[in-house]
């Protein structure tokens, strides 16, 4: 029997939702994040709906692409390495990996924004941001490299690249691009694979240390 990834099930309920929203603004009003209705409304669901929807068939099939190489379909896809690990658990873990980073990403902009009626956001994002940061936690001296761009540096210099930029853009705030999300679920993506199996850490320096001897 062929092995069925819960990453393939996870694209296609998003793509499910994210297809008929984009032309439907009522129904992608009602399913973004938005941290004012979230606490002076109660719609506690936009939590999570909002990693359902996306702005446009770029901003799905980015977030899907990456989620779909990261999560079952290259050297860093974190979900085979998770069943590697945890066995039978591990489609389980992988799912509270996901989920999880769905929520805890965007807290920071809840908190941020809890006030501010205006400020909306969606995407997958901080999630598909967890998954990547979990795979280049157990593996740190894989190559991985940017779209378009035929060079390749070691994950964990990606990562470190990837943390400092989100920051600094976040501070910024002069795009519509979540950067606060995608720094939290990237740090979530660590902090719950580490929670998981506390001994990577050390593993991932040794691996790093042991690059450079």
């Amino acid at each position: 029997m062929q092995h069925i990834y819960i990453t393939y099930i996870i694209i296609g309920i998003t793509v499910m939702f994210s297809v008929p929203a984009m032309g439907n603004p009522e129904l992608k009003g009602k399913l973004m994040f938005n941290a004012y209705a979230i606490r002076h409304r109660k719609e506690w669901w936009r939590l999570v709906t909002h990693a359902l929807v996306h702005a446009d068939w770029m901003h799905l099939m980015l977030n899907m692409y990456v989620l779909y190489m990261f999560g079952c379909a290259s050297p860093l896809a974190t979900e085979p390495m998770f069943m590697d690990l945890f066995e039978l658990k591990g489609k389980l873990f992988y799912i509270l990996l996901y989920a999880g980073a769905i929520i805890m990403s965007s807290v920071y902009s809840y908190e941020k924004n809890k006030d501010n009626m205006y400020y909306n956001a969606l995407g997958a994002s901080g999630a598909v941001a967890a998954v990547v940061f979990a795979g280049i936690l157990i593996h740190p001296n894989q190559g991985i490299g940017i779209i378009f761009i035929p060079v390749f540096i070691p994950s964990w210099i990606f990562g470190v690249l990837y943390l400092v930029y989100s920051w600094y853009k976040s501070k910024q705030g002069d795009d519509n691009i979540g950067h606060d999300a995608h720094f939290w679920g990237a740090v979530y993506g660590v902090v719950f694979t580490l929670c998981l199996k506390h001994e990577l850490a050390g593993a991932f320096i040794d691996q790093i240390l042991g690059s450079h001897r």
